[in-house]
């Protein structure tokens, strides 16, 4: 029997990994290789990294790249104001690149496609003719809400904007598309679409035999990292530093901070002091880990699922965050994982994991076994598959 004909659009090339949307789709297509032909087709902001190729061609039967230059994705944005298209899926949808889309998918005629968040939906909004799946990942509309309060008031009358076209937007690709996914329970239940529940969740999983126990000498106390430009994690950065480390001083005042990740902004900069290093882009983000001694994650406007705290679990790195992130993850507070939302909570946590080793172990032990139970990338995607791949 033949294998269908899967194309995979994304809104970036998904390699390197460091940012969540990339790293969902390079796992994807990795393990959804073992059940399709793909055809992977990304739109690139700029240059393709060196190692982008030889990291994804051996998953895909095709791996097609369309740029986009700076010039034209401001001009197609400006269109966009003239139209009710989001300014999220403007900002990657181009007419040029629409005619090549085209083209290869003519010319593959695939069995199905399947649509990286609604950023690439435009592209095949009109291809009625074969089954398309989209993940949503995340809950944008909902994202753009919750920072409508933490943006220069001179910039939330377009963020209320946005959040507007983009709920009405993903309505829209809901209706049009035959099947959806999203990244938590909590996203969909957010979802603002006449039936939810008809949202197949598959969260991200963590690759365990990639993210493992390292032994390192500890020179941090706690850890920070991510994608250190994405607003909610330079707002948990300058939460951790600026709100909950000023207690914790109070008791250990050597305390160490490592903040790791691409591309830190100028505010995360500014947190660097004797008692916190940035480091920005780091080769292996594993030894991060392993030089921490608790990853603090005091995620306060995320949406998703947090991969940072996953792969903080595989490393077996105890972590305090949210309740919020949490309620994507569902860890058991207190046996997985320590909540906290003020900073005399986070401080108290942080302080309960230093002071008592055997509650570390603990929730270390927990951790690991609820991660490798609950979120292997091999049966989430297992499961993916067959929701692709199924007739109507």
């Amino acid at each position: 029997m033949s294998r269908q004909k899967l194309v995979f659009l994304t809104s970036r090339v998904p390699w390197p990994l460091e940012k969540g949307d990339k790293l969902r789709a390079w796992y994807q297509l990795r393990e959804l290789s073992r059940h399709f032909d793909i055809t992977l087709i990304s739109i690139c902001e700029g240059e393709l990294h060196p190692d982008a190729r030889a990291n994804i061609e051996p998953h895909c039967k095709e791996f097609h790249v369309f740029s986009l230059t700076r010039k034209e994705m401001m001009r197609n944005m400006f269109k966009a104001l003239f139209t009710k298209m989001p300014m999220q899926v403007a900002w990657f949808y181009s007419e040029r690149v629409q005619a090549e889309i085209d083209r290869v998918i003519d010319e593959v005629k695939p069995d199905r496609i399947y649509c990286q968040l609604i950023r690439t939906t435009e592209y095949v909004r009109k291809r009625t003719d074969v089954i398309r799946i989209v993940d949503f990942m995340d809950v944008f509309s909902k994202g753009l809400e919750r920072r409508l309060d933490k943006v220069n008031i001179f910039k939330q009358p377009a963020y209320y904007f946005e959040m507007k076209r983009v709920a009405r937007y993903e309505g829209e690709i809901f209706s049009e598309f035959n099947r959806h996914t999203i990244i938590s329970t909590q996203d969909r239940d957010l979802m603002r679409v006449r039936r939810p529940a008809e949202i197949a969740v598959i969260p991200n999983g963590v690759d365990l035999k990639f993210f493992h126990p390292l032994h390192r000498h500890k020179e941090f106390d706690l850890l920070f990292n991510g994608n250190m430009n994405y607003p909610p994690n330079v707002e948990g950065a300058v939460f951790l530093v600026k709100e909950i480390l000023p207690l914790l001083l109070k008791r250990y005042p050597a305390i160490k901070v490592l903040i790791s990740g691409a591309n830190p902004s100028a505010e995360v900069r500014a947190l660097e002091s004797a008692n916190v290093q940035v480091t920005g882009w780091v080769d292996d983000i594993r030894e991060s880990f392993a030089r921490s001694r608790i990853l603090v994650a005091p995620m306060k406007t995320s949406i998703g699922l947090q991969n940072k705290l996953l792969e903080g679990m595989a490393m077996k790195i105890p972590c305090v965050t949210t309740p919020l992130s949490n309620n994507a993850l569902r860890a058991r507070p207190g046996k997985q994982i320590m909540l906290a939302e003020t900073p005399e909570e986070f401080a108290e946590a942080i302080s309960a994991l230093i002071s008592q080793p055997a509650l570390a172990v603990s929730i270390i032990d927990e951790a690991w076994k609820f991660a490798r139970d609950y979120y292997s990338w091999e049966p989430l995607c297992d499961r993916l598959a067959i929701l692709i791949g199924k007739e109507d």
